[in-house]
């Protein structure tokens, strides 16, 4: 069998022996930040190098090294055959024959990875990955016109506290709807080409709400690989301002960690979570990473999105009022954003590496609500964190086959009503508090 020693230093395998031939166990070997290997459809690739240029990010990837990545693969690239171009220059060898096609050490069910396989097959002949572009077409346009009637409303009505009220009422409908659509684009799921989607998505999220594709790329494709897993996914990465799950506040309390009074974070959440995530955190990392990255296109984008609003609302309301107006959009919004995906989320199992299949990993990690033309337009759903390139109007078309394959295979699939939903994110958070406080006084 063929090791990494058996390699020349760029990664490919030296001549002269059964070259390319490797067992999990060597796989596994390279998974540290310097040297990384894994394995898609039993083929064997080194990826050090080319992670630091991946589009994703380089810690999405990185995040399976020394690991089967074939399901995150076909997840996250709707046109298997343009990326394969890219994948041939790291290939370095494949499994050994007498290798099962997962790591027997991990916990994976190939009968669940071969059932979502077919699935995914089923739903591709259906045709639930092909796009209406008419869909899109009326969603931008519902934000665009919401957008535009805003600043004309004050322009000729005034700006009195019930107009600008309902001006910023409007602009935080429009960016958290902005929001989901930049999510769509991201995801490459509205484009067959994916240069479309990335050029709509810089626009969408860049020119429509400030933001950083890249940022945003970095940031959210770790959350869809690694959902709610500690050190992957960086939305259960809460600056230790919260402890979440059942492990980490035992953990915390057993090494006596008290940077805040867990036990009354379901408290304190109403005024650190909601009201501040996008205006502050979020704007902080957007600004960190397109200066500390140099990504002078993003910042060009997000640039062009403030001049417009300042341009539009200094003349109505001056510099400070424009700045106070643009806050409390960012405050409603971020109030939408923190609800809609913590309760999708939160109140899920969360837990360090469990190295499961795809469909296992997902449905433990996120819940449904249940489908209304409401809910489809305020919140995503767990489909998207199973099919991230699906069009987001075929969810509810597939919802129902992830749900017989569950129910026929006895796996938990949680559907939840909105207000549950609401109300489960803070449960959660005060079941957290408890069993921190437990472990801190008493073990």
């Amino acid at each position: 069998m063929g090791g990494g020693s058996q390699q020349t230093e760029t990664g490919e395998p030296c001549s002269g022996r059964a070259e390319g031939v490797y067992t999990w166990e060597e796989v596994k070997s390279h998974c540290s930040r310097n040297d990384q290997w894994l394995v898609i459809n039993r083929k064997v690739y080194n990826i050090t190098q080319w992670a630091k240029r991946h589009p994703g990010g380089s810690r999405v990837i990185s995040h399976y090294a020394g690991e089967d990545a074939t399901e995150a693969f076909i997840a996250f690239h709707p046109d298997l055959k343009f990326v394969q171009k890219f994948l041939k220059p790291l290939l370095i060898g494949e499994l050994a024959a007498t290798e099962p096609n997962q790591d027997p050490n991990k916990n994976v069910s190939p009968s669940l990875t071969l059932f979502m396989n077919n699935l995914r097959e089923q739903v591709e002949k259906d045709g639930l990955f092909r796009t209406q572009p008419l869909f899109f077409c009326l969603h931008l346009g519902h934000i665009v016109l919401l957008d535009a009637l805003a600043w004309l409303m004050v322009w000729f009505y005034g700006t009195s506290w019930t107009l600008t009220l309902l001006c910023a009422t409007m602009l935080a409908i429009a960016q958290s709807q902005a929001g989901w659509l930049q999510h769509d684009f991201g995801h490459l799921s509205v484009f067959r080409n994916s240069r479309w989607n990335h050029l709509a998505h810089k626009f969408i999220i860049g020119h429509l709400k400030g933001a950083s594709a890249c940022w945003w790329n970095h940031r959210h494709f770790q959350h869809h690989a690694k959902p709610n897993i500690f050190r992957k996914d960086p939305d259960v990465n809460m600056l230790n301002v919260f402890v979440v799950g059942a492990v980490q506040p035992v953990e915390y309390g057993i090494k006596k960690i008290k940077h805040m009074p867990y036990n009354r974070q379901h408290q304190y959440f109403y005024l650190l979570g909601p009201p501040l995530l996008i205006p502050v955190y979020f704007l902080y990392q957007i600004m960190q990473t397109m200066f500390s990255r140099r990504e002078w296109g993003d910042l060009a984008w997000s640039m062009s999105y403030y001049l417009r609003y300042f341009f539009c609302y200094i003349p109505l309301y001056g510099p400070l009022g424009a700045f106070a107006l643009i806050t409390f959009v960012r405050f409603l919004e971020s109030h939408w954003f923190v609800w809609v995906t913590q309760m999708s989320h939160l109140p899920m199992d969360i837990d360090y590496e469990k190295h499961q299949d795809w469909l296992s990993m997902q449905l433990q990690a996120t819940c449904n609500i249940e489908q209304s033309f409401f809910n489809d337009w305020f919140i995503k759903c767990l489909e998207v964190n199973l099919f991230p390139t699906m069009p987001r109007h075929n969810y509810h078309r597939v919802a129902p086959q992830v749900h017989e394959l569950c129910k026929k295979h006895g796996i938990p699939y949680e559907v939840k009503t909105l207000w549950r939903g609401l109300t489960d994110v803070v449960s959660s958070l005060r079941t957290s508090g408890e069993l921190w406080l437990d472990a801190y006084l008493h073990k």
